[in-house]
Parts: structure tokens; sequence; C-alpha cells
């Protein structure tokens, strides 16, 4: 059975940090890719930064410099250290997984995140 489970989240004030943190069990075989993700308006959620199993990344532009992922291949676990966080990134962050390839997975981050495994959230406010 496969498991995804976020923990991490929390209130912290504008210019505040945050990590977050993915423990995935179950995945067989590795994940091609993982991912973070974040309801935005007008989509049930929206990517925020993906890395494949070789270390390439991809961040949206509002996390770019100001978010870090990581991945540990062998405990199938991510993490996400967030800095200099604004009022606008109060969400419910989730991580995804995927074993498609990293074209595929790129491609599945612009289809309202078509990933195979989810978490069930972690939720991160950020107050002005």
């Amino acid at each position: 059975q496969v498991q995804l489970k976020e923990s991490g989240g929390g209130s912290v004030e504008a210019g505040g940090s945050i990590s977050l943190s993915c423990a995935g069990s179950g995945l067989r075989p590795r994940p091609g890719c993982m991912a973070w993700f974040r309801p935005v308006l007008g989509k049930a959620r929206d990517w925020v930064v993906v890395i494949a199993a070789d270390g390439r990344t991809k961040y949206a532009d509002f996390a770019e410099g100001r978010f870090t992922i990581s991945r540990n291949n062998a405990k199938n676990s991510l993490a996400l250290q967030m800095n200099n966080l604004q009022p606008e990134d109060t969400a419910m962050y989730f991580c995804a997984a995927d074993y498609s390839t990293w074209d595929s997975c790129l491609r599945r981050l612009q289809a309202a995140g078509r990933f195979s495994h989810w978490g069930q959230g972690t939720n991160v406010s950020v107050s002005s």
C-alpha cells in the first residue's frame, strides 16, 4: 500500500521560514519524480516544485529563490525548505509522486497534477 505523509506545516509571520517533510512508503519502483503542490484560485492544485530521481529540479516562478526541494531516494522521502514566506503562500501543501520519465512528469505538472500518488496535505499559514 502506497502512502505519502506530509508533516511540518504551521504558522509563521511574513518573512519567516517553514520546513516541510514528506515520508513515502510502499513506492515501487522508485518514483521518477516527486513534487509539492498547493491549491490556487481556479485550480484544485498547482505545482510548486518537482524533483527527479537524479536530482533535476524545476521551480514555479513564485518559488524560485525562496523554496528549496530535496529528496532522499533511499527513503522515498521529500523535503521543502520555504524561506521568506509571504501571506500569499498560505495554503495546504501536498506531496505527490509519479513513476513517469522526467519529460512526462513535467507535462503532468501542467495537467492539473496528474500524479499517481498523493498525500493528505499539511497546512501552512503566513500572517502579515
